[in-house]
């Protein structure tokens, strides 16, 4: 049987975990001094209501081997074929986790751990399309070289309401994430070779959001994409943002997501973006 794993980084809409049978392996969220795993001891609204109640934006940690060991023994037996994805290594060290847990399990589980080189949605698209290639007979090495496809094509552009979280979480360039935050512009950061660099510094939210569309747009042009738009408690926008995209872009598949907490924590409340790739 194929087993289909994603981390906590990854997006993905609530029912396909179910409808495609896709395990989450959560990340570690710290709390002053106390450690939860995302999705299983804290929601996404518990998340929230810390942060506003303690003021502390929290710190995330990958999971360990010894975590992913546990996780896989949980999920598979030995007949099983795991294929495990994960957000980008430039990012998270939650790939080599993966790959230490697989060596250490070689002899009892078939594990392939892979390296999304991307994030959020992204990865979600592809557990997605790995069980619909799985359900239409494919072999293991035409999922392997279809999640390839998708990583070299897919664009994710994101704008973030403040750069406060990013800053102090280190993951988008700490002198630039400082500068932005004191003159208080809307900042659009793209994954550019695995990691987030700010493309661009505009003056207000609905620049921002107009930009993204705008990048997404110079990069598929008129090819037929799967899009999701993603956000972190924004939905209103979202949804603004969701009608956009039907009016610009030649849709095949559109889809809806809560940035997990793991994005969340490093990227800050009101982040809101796009991920998009060519079907074809």
């Amino acid at each position: 049987m194929l087993r289909i794993v994603m981390d906590g980084a990854g997006d993905i809409p609530e029912d396909w975990l179910s409808k495609y049978d896709i395990q989450i392996i959560p990340i570690n969220i710290h709390f002053n001094n106390k450690m939860f795993r995302q999705g299983v001891d804290l929601s996404n609204d518990d998340f929230y209501h810390l942060v506003e109640k303690t003021g502390v934006i929290p710190k995330t940690s990958q999971p360990t081997p010894q975590q992913f060991v546990e996780f896989y023994n949980r999920i598979a037996q030995a007949s099983d074929i795991i294929v495990s994805l994960h957000v980008t290594s430039k990012l998270s060290g939650t790939y080599n986790s993966a790959v230490l847990a697989a060596k250490e399990l070689k002899n009892k589980l078939n594990i392939i751990p892979i390296d999304s080189g991307s994030g959020s949605a992204a990865i979600g698209f592809m557990c997605k399309e790995i069980r619909q290639l799985e359900n239409s007979g494919a072999t293991l090495q035409s999922m392997l070289s279809r999640i390839d496809v998708i990583r070299q094509r897919v664009n994710i552009v994101l704008t973030l309401d403040t750069l406060e979280y990013a800053r102090l979480s280190g993951r988008v360039k700490a002198l630039q994430a400082a500068l932005a935050t004191i003159v208080k512009i809307k900042p659009v950061i793209i994954l550019k070779d695995g990691t987030l660099d700010m493309r661009e510094k505009v003056r207000t939210r609905q620049r921002a959001l107009d930009r993204v569309i705008e990048i997404i747009h110079e990069r598929v042009n008129d090819q037929l994409v799967n899009v999701a738009v993603v956000h972190s408690q924004s939905v209103d926008t979202a949804r603004d943002l969701m009608n956009k995209v039907r009016e610009t872009f030649h849709v095949n598949e559109l889809i809806l997501s809560d940035l997990s907490i793991g994005i969340a924590a490093n990227l800050g409340p009101g982040t809101i973006g796009i991920v998009a790739y060519e079907v074809a």
